[in-house]
């Protein structure tokens, strides 16, 4: 029941996928078959004539040749014609049921919680988008339809060849499910070799794509024969892996040569003894035989796509597993309040799963407008604070809960929520993409004196307008091209560009110096306007203008007040700041250790 159940399953999971592209692989699945009974008239012809040339159908010669030669063109070309009519549909069809199939995980996989993200690699994701896809689309618009094609062949060549003679019919017969008992049998023995050589190239292209992200890693350590040796192990596995499979379908096809040899040879020995007995026509022993040479290959092809299918089922399992995650769910009764607005940390704890809590009993309030910074070292729970506060993880009905204006933002639309909280990570993202399109993936088509205005203001637009070709400068992949604070600034431009009420800078300037820090900061505060600011960092520097300043420690408020409040406390921030500003005198006066 289970199995049934499953398998249902998966033809519902391919059915949403046929939309719009089912009327052409239906019309592809009629013209092959049309093209099949077309083929299937050759060998009629081709047996009348011979009996006529041997005066044993009893036909007039010369006009009787003619027409079956017409026959055969005739026949030809329409078999042509509805093999082209079937080519082109299978590949609409097929082209169709792809790009749909790759429309919906594309769009799923937008919608899909961030934590589902976090718990599944990227590069598996990435091949069941690719890999699978591309297995499912073979399965369905050319295995599948083939298995339907060949078996039509098959009983259609079938019933003509027992009209024929009724002996050497049950011999074909005989032979069929041997030969693709064999097929199967063997593809079921091979699919390990091929899994192997197909995880093998995976490990292979996942070799090249890692040396090309870190390539400047690569060059800075001198490591270029390293990798060039740990590379040539990979490709030596992949090829050896592969030449067994080379090796095992040489027997295959050597094997099945051989079977498919003595069926052909059994049938002409007894035919030609029927022949000669005067039991059947030598026009009819041409026609059988070549009806039967005709089975010979189709029967061979349809035990491997029959053992090729676990491969597809287990790779429309993988897609649907992406299709089944659960989306980000909104509520009909998602308000979208003002965001401009005081923040709420009412009593706020939470834990990944069931590991120790991260944030414990948070509880303080951020008035609209103002700077509030968070000072903590790594592990404190500060970039958890920001994912809370984005929605990224939801908080628990029975750990506190978070307001913008009053409003619990578990009720407030996640699209509003988060157009209107920008966040700058202490990591950001950069697209393969032109400097300015980077900036303004924020906004539509922002104008290009705003994009500009955005980058003075994050103190980058100096920088851009040296390369070559100023904004238009391609960012090479996760921003290579640009060293960490220009990456960090771009992403800030960014941000700012979104104009959100809410601005998030998430530990966002520590890979640029203090005087550059400095200058952002002074630029920010002249544009942030009425803006909301949370300042993340663990340098002093940068969080002491802040209007407000909490202290974190293992999850939980240690000290909070502003910088001179602080200060005076002569607790923990007071032992940080004065490491940091001794730290920064020693730098600038050449002093401290070598």
């Amino acid at each position: 029941m289970n199995h049934t159940m499953g398998t249902l399953r998966k033809f519902r999971s391919i059915a949403r996928f046929l939309k719009g592209s089912s009327h052409f692989l239906v019309l592809a699945l009629a013209a092959g078959m049309l093209n099949t009974m077309f083929n299937a008239l050759t060998p009629q012809i081709i047996r009348h004539t011979v009996d006529a040339l041997t005066g044993e159908g009893g036909y007039p010669g010369t006009r009787f040749l003619l027409l079956a030669a017409a026959a055969v063109v005739a026949s030809a070309s329409l078999a042509g014609i509805f093999t082209y009519a079937s080519s082109i549909c299978i590949s609409k069809g097929s082209e169709g049921f792809l790009k749909t199939m790759r429309d919906q995980l594309y769009r799923h996989i937008q919608r899909l919680p961030y934590t589902w993200h976090v718990q599944h690699k990227t590069g598996d994701i990435i091949q069941r988008c690719t890999n699978d896809v591309e297995i499912i689309r073979n399965f369905v618009c050319t295995q599948l339809m083939e298995v339907i094609r060949i078996v039509f062949l098959i009983v259609l060549y079938l019933a003509i060849m027992f009209t024929m003679n009724l002996r050497l019919s049950l011999i074909v017969l005989l032979f069929i499910p041997l030969i693709m008992g064999y097929s199967a049998f063997f593809y079921s023995r091979i699919s390990r070799r091929f899994l192997l050589a197909d995880e093998a190239e995976g490990e292979l292209t996942a070799k090249v794509q890692e040396n090309l992200t870190g390539v400047r890693v690569v060059r800075a350590f001198g490591r270029e024969l390293y990798e060039i040796d740990r590379f040539d192990e990979k490709n030596n596995t992949f090829a050896n892996l592969w030449i067994k499979v080379g090796r095992l379908m040489s027997v295959y096809w050597g094997a099945g040569d051989f079977m498919t040899g003595i069926q052909i040879m059994t049938i002409l020995v007894i035919g030609t003894v029927l022949t000669v007995k005067g039991q059947m026509t030598l026009g009819e022993l041409v026609a059988f035989i070549s009806y039967n040479s005709s089975l010979a290959w189709p029967i061979r092809s349809l035990g491997r796509v029959l053992s090729n299918m676990s491969k597809a089922s287990v790779s429309i399992d993988r897609v649907t597993y992406i299709l089944d995650a659960e989306e980000e769910q909104g509520h009909p009764d998602d308000v979208k309040p003002p965001m401009d607005r005081e923040i709420r940390f009412n009593h706020v704890s939470f834990s990944y799963g069931h590991d120790a809590p991260v944030l414990k009993d948070l509880d303080f309030t951020i008035p609209p407008g103002t700077t509030f910074g968070v000072l903590g070292s790594t592990g404190s729970g500060k970039s958890t604070f920001v994912h809370l506060l984005d929605r990224l993880y939801e908080l628990p009905e029975d750990a506190g809960s978070i307001t913008i204006g009053g409003v619990d933002i578990r009720h407030i639309d996640l699209a509003h929520l988060r157009k209107n909280i920008g966040i700058v990570l202490q990591e950001p993202f950069l697209f393969s993409r032109s400097i300015g399109e980077n900036i303004s993936v924020t906004r539509d088509e922002p104008s290009f004196p705003e994009i500009r205005e955005a980058a003075r203001t994050a103190c980058v637009d100096d920088a851009v307008i040296q390369f070559d070709n100023g904004y238009d400068t391609m960012v090479g992949e996760r921003g290579v091209t640009l060293s960490g604070g220009q990456k960090q600034r771009v992403a800030i431009a960014r941000m700012l560009l979104q104009k959100a009420p809410i601005m998030i800078f998430d530990d966002s300037l520590s890979a640029v110096d203090a005087e550059t820090d400095a200058k952002i900061r002074a630029e920010l505060k002249s544009h942030m306007g009425s803006s909301t600011v949370i300042l993340i960092s663990h340098r002093i520097t940068t969080l002491m203008q802040a209007d407000f300043i909490i202290v974190l420690e293992d999850g939980h408020i240690e000290e909070s007040g502003t910088h001179d409040e602080l200060l005076a406390k002569n607790g923990i921030y007071r032992k940080i700041y004065d490491i940091q500003m001794n730290t920064d005198d020693d730098l600038l006066t050449g002093g401290g250790e070598a």
